[in-house]
Formats: C-alpha cells, structure tokens, sequence
C-alpha cells in the first residue's frame, strides 16, 4: 500500500474533522456524528465468506453461515482493494487490539475508506496507548475496510458485489461494496470465535456482562430486540460490555473496548446511560434528524429500524476499568417471546442450559404489512450463529464444562442460570401485551440478589424449566404465563405449536448434542 497517503491513528477530532470537510456527515445537537451507511444498513451474511484451505477445511462448520470462497478469489479482490487504495487522496490506518486480558490480546490493524469508519475502529476496539503503538512491530490481524471495491460476481463467484472475506491463514479481512461499520466488528468477533476455542480455551460470548458492588459477575446472552444492551446498562451494577466477551479459567473479559447499540425508540427516561453517552466522539449510524438538522428522531425508522450509535466504552459513567470481572454468578438468556408462552423468568439446569443454548431462541414480530399478526419464531445457535466458524455444540460444550467445573468447585462458585422472557404475557402478539421493562429489571434484581434462591418453584408443562411462585416487587399473576391467558386451552395449543418449532430447529444438532441435552427440551402437552 502507498504509504504517502495514509493517515495513522487520527485523533477523535481530525476524524471528525475530516467527515465533516468530505460532506459525509453532521453533527448532532448532543456533539455525536450523524452519517449514512449508504445502501447497506445492517449486516449482509449471505455476502460473508470464508477462504476454504488446509486450515478451515476440517474445523470449520461449512453451509450458510460460513460460505466458502477460494483463496485465489480472496487475492484479486485483495488486488483491487490495494489498487483502489493507492488512488485515494488518503487512507484512514487504525492500531488496536482485542481481547482485554493481556494474555489472550490480539493486535488489529484497520484500513478505511472513509474517517468515520476509522472512528468506528477507535471507538469499538480496545485503545493502544502511544508507547504500544510504537511497540507493534507485526500485527496478528489486518482489516480492510473499502466500500467502493466491487466484486464481480461473474468473475468471483460471490451472490453480488458487496463481500466480507476472512482469511484464516493469512490473518486479512476484506469488506468492499459495504460502509455498514457492523461488518468490520463482526469480522473480528468471528476471527476470535476461531481462535480463542482452538488456541486459547477461551469461550467467545455473544453476551453483555456486568459486575455488582459485592464482585458477582452476570452475563445476558440474547439476540437482537431482546434488551441485552438495556438490561445489563445497570447504575447499580458497574458495565464490562455489551455485547462480546470472553471466559477463560480466571475471569470473563470484554474482547472490545466500545458499546454498538441500537436506538430505535431511544429515550433518555427508559435507557439514560444509553442516551449520555451520545455526545461528541460518538457515531451515529442512519438515524433521521429534524427540522432543525442536528437533534435526531430516534422514532424516525424510515431510513431502517437498524439505527446504530457507536461509542467507547468510557463514554458510560459506570464502567468496569480494566474491562474485567471474576467469574459468572448468574446467566440470563433473553429472548422476546411474542408468542406469549414463555414465563417472564425462569431457572435452568445444566442440561436445559445448553439445549436453550444451542436453539438461541427469540420470536419477532412478522411486521406491519395488513393481514400479517403471527409472530415468527427466530433460532440462532449460541445466541450468535452469524458468527461461528465451528459448529455450535463445540460452543455449548465448553459452556456446559465451565459451569460444571463451577459447581464441582462448589460455594460462591456455583451458577445460577436463567431464562428471562422480554416479549409477550396475556396472549401472542395482537392480543397479549409486552412485559413491563420494569418487572423485567425486578426480576433481574432479584434473581442477582438471591432473592430467588428462596422461594417455592413449580414446573412449567412443556418445557419443565422451574418457575418462581413469587418474585419481589413482580406482581405474582404474571409468573406463570398459562395463568395470564384468558383461554388456557388456546394457550396449550399455542405452547405446543412453539414447543413443535423447538424441536424442528434442533433436529439438526441432534447428531452432537447428546441424549441428556436433547432430553432437556421441551415436550408436547396435547400433541
């Protein structure tokens, strides 16, 4: 690459400078920058590639997720990328590294097209200090990141021109026909859902984590809409992260340095950290502004439902500093059950633990369209499958041994695990209502403080997870999910249609699972 034209680790503000002057983006009323991502508003992982080698041929999962490409195909496009490079005016260069224990870090280089992608790398990645930079001497991983390089897709064999390539045995991403900045993270959180299972014994997480004044560490697994941003940004509880974590031997440690939530419907009275720390050095992706240009309309979803802010972890107040924290005490899945069948929490064995696991289940609403009401159940293994190079019973087997190895240690060690519904009680959607945020945050309380460790449980008839009687400031009517429905037959048949989709999508992993975790999912009542 031309090294006459690269602009190395720019300040915040040279960055936001340099959008600005380019006429990419704006700054809001609160200081944030405000750009456009373009054609591309999310993800596109049927665009996402894996080069197929000596390396990857044997250990990866191959199908969907991860598509093969060959690496002769992965190096023309490379080419391009660097040829396009050397003609720019400037190239944005970013030093960083993942992994927040020292022992486990992964050294990044990023190379952007545009500033604000580079204030995505600054802003998601962990920070170097200036003696580290200087330090680098080769760097584990190297990214670039040039949204106007196009494939062919007649000459590359890709579906359409925008792609997303990870090399394994050259240690390269490379994203073109895209400036969706979530391609750049998740590239990285792939790469690390490679390495740190087969190198390092590392669990990667697609999970929030957060620390209590007493030390206990609590991770929130859940897909996207299920309140893992929300429900771990806690101000009686000190944030490791949001979103990626690893879980070693010693201690769960965040593989980021940066926060990247959505703010659709964004409120400073129902998520206040969140809505702080969207202020200057903070990206704000595809989000509408009005009248006045600067304040954004965080209601507005006509540019996409996906509306994205970015921002350093220090932007939240209550931080873990070193990104660190002891060992789990308590796991939540979260899921958005618009079905209405699941309890609002409920607690899990270990075997339950990994069956709920693999499935990853949340429900989504079919939309808006007239006539369309049935709530679509939605299954990403490990709460993640977009980003698993390996098969996903590897994952819920090394998670079924950590919390094994944590109650042969037995004590304090021991954890609990739980199944927190965010979505629907009373009846599906349509006719059912969404669960109060704050029962939903009394629960969690409860269930961190051990308040549930001492009441009387019973067991729900299809999926036999245990079900509290009472729950402190949660009103008992609404734990048991059949007894909020006004026709209880109507929920049976509902539960079963759900528990019928559970066992459609697991019939896949049943090969790996094993009988004991495949005799932990749910059963039908009336079928």
């Amino acid at each position: 690459m031309n090294h006459r034209n690269l602009k190395s680790n720019c300040k915040v503000s040279a960055l936001v400078q340099d959008t600005i002057k380019q006429d990419l983006g704006t700054l809001s009323n609160t200081g944030a920058l405000i750009v456009s991502t373009g054609k591309f508003t999310g993800r596109s992982p049927k665009d996402r590639y894996v080069v197929r080698d000596h390396l990857t041929n044997e250990t990866v999962d191959w199908g969907e997720i991860n598509i093969p490409i060959e690496a002769s195909t992965f190096r023309d496009l490379e080419n391009r990328i660097l040829s396009y490079a050397d003609q720019l005016d400037q190239v944005y260069v970013r030093d960083a590294y993942a992994c927040a224990s020292r022992k486990y870090r992964i050294n990044i280089k990023i190379y952007t097209e545009y500033p604000w992608q580079n204030l995505f790398a600054y802003n998601m990645f962990l920070r170097p200090d200036g003696e580290k930079i200087q330090g680098l001497i080769s760097d584990d991983w190297t990214i670039y990141a040039f949204p106007g390089v196009l494939a062919d897709p007649e000459i590359h064999g890709t579906r359409q021109d925008n792609f997303s390539i990870i090399n394994f045995a050259e240690n390269k991403i490379i994203i073109g026909g895209t400036a969706y900045t979530g391609e750049i993270k998740k590239g990285i959180f792939s790469v690390l859902n490679m390495i740190l299972p087969t190198k390092r014994n590392i669990l990667p997480m697609h999970c929030s984590a957060n620390v209590g004044f007493k030390g206990d560490t609590a991770l929130f697994f859940g897909l996207s809409g299920t309140g893992k941003t929300t429900l771990s940004n806690d101000p009686d509880r000190r944030l490791i992260g949001d979103d990626e974590h690893g879980w070693s031997a010693s201690n769960v440690f965040n593989l980021e340095g940066g926060c990247y939530a959505k703010v659709i419907d964004l409120s400073e009275n129902k998520e206040p950290q969140i809505f702080k720390a969207i202020k200057y050095g903070a990206l704000l992706e595809n989000v509408v502004v009005k009248a006045d240009q600067h304040t954004p309309d965080y209601k507005d979803s006509s540019i996409t439902q996906n509306t994205r802010v970015s921002y350093p972890v220090f932007h939240i107040d209550n931080i873990m500093y070193n990104s660190r924290g002891d060992l789990p005490k308590n796991i939540f899945f979260l899921t958005c059950d618009a079905f209405g069948v699941l309890p609002p929490i409920a607690k899990l064995n270990k075997e339950q633990t990994m069956y709920h696991f693999i499935s990853g289940y949340t429900a989504k609403i079919a939309g808006t369209e007239a006539g369309i009401n049935e709530p679509q159940a939605t299954f990403s293994a490990c709460f993640g499958s977009p980003f698993l190079p390996l098969h996903p019973s590897i994952y819920a087997r090394m998670l079924g041994e950590k919390i094994e190895d944590s109650v042969r240690a037995g004590g304090h060690n021991v954890i609990n695990v739980w199944l927190v519904n965010t979505g629907w009680t009373g009846g599906s959607y349509g006719t059912g209502q969404r669960i109060e945020l704050s029962y939903t945050r009394a629960m969690i309380k409860a269930a961190l403080n051990g308040k549930l460790d001492k009441v009387e449980y019973h067991d729900h008839p299809n999926f036999h997870i245990a079900i509290p009687r009472t729950c402190p400031d949660v009103p008992n009517a609404i734990l048991n999910p059949r007894d909020t429905w006004r026709n209880e037959s109507e929920y049976d048949e509902v539960a079963d249609r759900l528990v019928g989709l559970f066992h459609e999508n697991f019939m896949k992993f049943n090969e790996e699972a094993g009988h004991d975790v495949i005799e932990a999912g749910p059963v039908l009542v009336n079928g």
